[in-house]
């Protein structure tokens, strides 16, 4: 859900930005700031932006930078026209000498002399360019979130196989795992001199035991679960919350894998599955 997209136009003298970015975020949660020439219009900003926009921490921004000749205060000729006028009246009726000479100092300090521009309205021309602007800079935000997603896509597929691999590994030591559980059982009861036992009911606790240390169904789900989550990615957008739910479904397996290994390298092998496990829990809050 990571992205960033920037548009400008010039348009009257003055230069239109539009700014958008987005991070991480459970549903679509928008925050806007925009110039006030177009505050009347926010609601229909905000529809475009969740039209194409589904989930995300959204910051929108629409301002305005004006050129100097645009820029900044004006003086109130009207302002200045009346309290001249005033001044001379004043002056001639307490006979006081009116000066001309340094009649700006005294101008520039009173009040509404200064004045900061027209009040602009918004016309439909401009709310035109407006529009494809804030168009442009979501289309810049959705692109780099593709970019972004084809990046994750080949990293979880990397993770997906390593994973895969490290699971084909397990069976190696599994087999090992029960002769050599077995074999200290033995060498345990043969330590006992003298006590005799059933050989028959041994067997059948020992194939009890090794029944409830066997992995083959975990193997067996969790190797649906990486089909599952490969077959998700290929549906589309808006399959982020899907695929967290499918890697949940594998952590329980790999968990209970490791509660069952009780053998050092197999238990070095869930480890590792539990890293790339992780590595995708993390980037799968950055998908749609």
């Amino acid at each position: 859900m990571t992205g960033y997209g920037r548009a400008d136009i010039l348009y009257n003298g003055k230069k239109i930005h539009a700014e958008i970015k987005s991070l991480n975020s459970k549903a679509l949660d928008l925050s806007t700031r925009i110039a006030p020439i177009y505050r009347e219009k926010e609601m229909e900003l905000r529809q475009l932006i969740q039209t194409k926009l589904e989930r995300g921490k959204v910051e929108f921004t629409l301002w305005i930078e004006k050129d100097a000749t645009t820029q900044g205060s004006s003086i109130n000729a009207q302002a200045v026209a009346n309290y001249i006028r005033q001044m001379k009246s004043i002056s001639t009726e307490v006979g006081i000498e009116f000066n001309a000479a340094n009649i700006w100092e005294t101008l520039v300090r009173m009040p509404e002399i200064m004045q900061t521009g027209v009040v602009e309205e918004l016309c439909e021309e401009e709310w035109i360019l407006v529009q494809q602007l804030v168009n442009d800079a979501i289309n810049q935000l959705i692109a780099f979130r593709q970019q972004e997603g084809v990046a994750l896509y080949e990293k979880f597929c990397k993770n997906l196989d390593t994973i895969e691999h490290l699971m084909k590994e397990i069976e190696t030591y599994e087999g090992l795992r029960v002769e050599k559980i077995r074999q200290r059982l033995y060498d345990r009861l043969n330590e006992l001199v003298g006590v005799d036992y059933d050989k028959n009911r041994l067997e059948q606790e020992l194939i009890y035991y090794i029944e409830k240390l066997d992995i083959n169904e975990e193997k067996q789900r969790l190797s649906n679960h990486l089909d599952y989550f490969r077959s998700t990615m290929k549906e589309g957008t808006g399959q982020g919350k899907k695929l967290g739910f499918i890697a949940q479904e594998m952590g329980r397996e790999i968990n209970t894998t490791g509660s069952k290994s009780n053998q050092a390298e197999m238990q070095n092998i869930v480890v590792m599955m539990k890293d790339e496990l992780e590595q995708i829990k993390e980037q799968v809050l950055n998908v749609m």
